[in-house]
């Protein structure tokens, strides 16, 4: 089989991973790969580590977390967008074994070879989002409606009283 995508310098963040062929909507591309921890293993092990703007943490359910700094895939290089080509779900387990669900990127829209692929990573910090953490998780994307940052806030915004979206 040929292989559709590859690791290589990203324009956007250091690493990147780019289609190598043309690749249709819908596609799954790649699982998100790493150890295994629980959420109080990770919060042990990365405390205080918002600081840094750089994290392989991708959050598999309310137990677990993939940690692809350890046995990572190279779905750990896929770069944030806040208008993202690909999204990643989670795959749950058939027997309902938490610790055997997955997480799989697959495309939104067709992509064409030499295209980086991209999904938005919703991270969502304990903290109050300062302008500091703001600008340490600074969203480097160049889309037409980038947010500036990584992080989503806590809570969805109401609209005003009398206003409507």
């Amino acid at each position: 089989m040929t292989r559709r995508i590859a690791a290589r310098r990203s324009p956007i963040h250091g690493n990147g991973v780019f289609a190598l062929v043309d690749i249709a909507k819908g596609v799954e591309l790649i699982e998100y790969r790493g150890k295994l921890l629980t959420v109080a293993q990770a919060d042990r092990k990365y405390a205080n580590s918002s600081d840094s703007g750089h994290t392989f943490l991708f959050t598999l359910n309310e137990r677990y977390v993939i940690d692809a700094n350890t046995d990572g895939s190279i779905a750990r290089w896929i770069n944030h967008s806040c208008a993202p080509n690909c999204k990643a779900f989670i795959h749950e387990d058939p027997g309902g074994d938490p610790r055997k669900d997955r997480v799989i990127i697959e495309t939104l829209r067709a992509l064409h070879a030499g295209e980086e692929l991209t999904y938005d990573y919703g991270i969502v910090l304990e903290e109050r989002l300062t302008p500091r953490l703001k600008a340490i998780w600074a969203c480097r994307c160049g889309a037409r409606n980038c947010s500036g940052t990584l992080l989503k806030p806590k809570r969805p915004r109401r609209p005003a009283p009398g206003r409507t979206r």
